[in-house]
């Protein structure tokens, strides 16, 4: 749901489309890198890492899981859309400014892939704003994208590391395990982590009462994730003990602060929604015995089972659906409290009671007496 119907088909149609020419143009781009079989050994070695990168970020988005189809859109958008839109700026830009292999890799990369993985978060914050509830959100988001971002950049990569057109050796057996060392073991969370310096950008700009933080948050954040996207290319340029050094003493501390983050982020939603469905219990739009069995991960998982036990796959369907509105709604609420709520939060609000209020006769958590048919 979004701010408005028009903004959502905006969105959806834009990045769709935007989606659908990238992937034309992405599969153009692989046909003339090499051979069928180089290519599909390339992109079968860059799904490695994607599978254990995207379950991380999965677990993250738990407590209020984002609609499947806008994460698979970000996905869809790094792996198509802005790859293929920084190729071909970044060439387009080599033939008229004429910038060098290494301003291009520590400068020009940084600068225009950060810019075409973000846009998707701009979009979701100008188009569906009310889908965003916080840094943790902004998190997510970005990580989808700059996985699918990495998938494709390593498939190329790999690509060019056999054929030798990497300017780096040979090619062969050898280079394609180099390549995939260190693209695909060590930094497997490369792309996702500059891009979550803007995704917490986002995060704070949906949350900030002020105007001049609204606007400023998401340019910090931008910047922050070109300067880490420029420190990392630029200690390829002298060689691998730089790189080593980098990697040791900036990227690594700055994944595990910003993983540290996520955690805070994830383990503070719990908090955030006890609290918002409390006023809300109090307010009598939810029984204050229903709280605990929404906002606690594990007895949410709990009362799935027993609704699944009792009453089979339609109750659980039923406890999922109550589950999701109440989540919805205590996110709403929350951001009501502060001020920061969307426009449209009194029809928002009402389609979340009436999912409510439709669910709630039709399930019992544990211990309550199972509504009978």
């Amino acid at each position: 749901m979004s701010t408005a119907p028009r903004d959502s088909v905006a969105f959806t149609v834009v990045v769709t489309v935007a989606v659908i020419l990238g992937a034309l143009a992405t599969l153009l781009v692989l046909a003339l890198s090499g051979a069928p079989g180089i290519t599909l050994l390339a992109t079968g070695l860059a799904a490695l890492p994607v599978g254990p990168v995207l379950a991380a970020y999965l677990w993250l988005d738990r407590y209020e899981p984002e609609p499947k189809r806008n994460l698979l859109l970000g996905l869809l958008w790094g792996a198509f859309v802005a790859t293929v839109a920084a190729v071909v700026v970044q060439g387009l830009g080599g033939l008229v400014v004429g910038w060098g292999d290494t301003t291009s890799l520590a400068i020009v990369a940084p600068i225009t892939e950060e810019a075409c993985k973000g846009l998707f978060l701009l979009l979701l914050l100008l188009w569906r704003r009310a889908e965003l509830d916080g840094i943790l959100d902004g998190l997510v988001y970005a990580g989808m994208v700059g996985i699918g971002f990495a998938f494709t950049e390593n498939i190329l990569y790999l690509a060019a590391a056999y054929n030798g057109t990497d300017g780096l050796g040979p090619g062969g057996v050898e280079a394609v395990t180099t390549t995939f060392v260190l693209r695909c073991v060590f930094s497997p969370f490369a792309h996702p982590l500059f891009t979550a310096f803007l995704g917490v950008g986002i995060g704070l700009a949906v949350t900030a009462r002020s105007r001049g933080v609204r606007f400023t948050a998401p340019v910090l954040g931008y910047l922050a994730a070109v300067l880490a996207h420029a420190l990392w290319n630029g200690s390829t340029v002298h060689g691998f003990g730089s790189f080593v050094l980098v990697y040791v003493v900036i990227m690594a501390p700055a994944l595990i602060a910003m993983v540290g983050l996520a955690y805070w982020a994830r383990e503070t939603e719990a908090h955030v929604l006890r609290t918002a469905l409390t006023d809300a219990a109090r307010r009598e739009l939810i029984p204050a015995t229903d709280i605990g069995w929404v906002v606690d991960l594990r007895a949410r998982r709990q009362a799935r089972r027993y609704a699944r036990d009792v009453g089979g796959p339609e109750a659980e369907r039923a406890m999922r659906e109550y589950q999701q509105a109440a989540i919805e709604l205590g996110y709403l609420h929350h951001r009501l409290l502060r001020g920061t709520a969307p426009a449209d939060w009194q029809l928002r609000g009402q389609d979340f009671l009436g999912r409510i209020q439709a669910a709630r006769p039709r399930i019992a958590f544990p211990g309550q007496v199972v509504p009978q048919r």
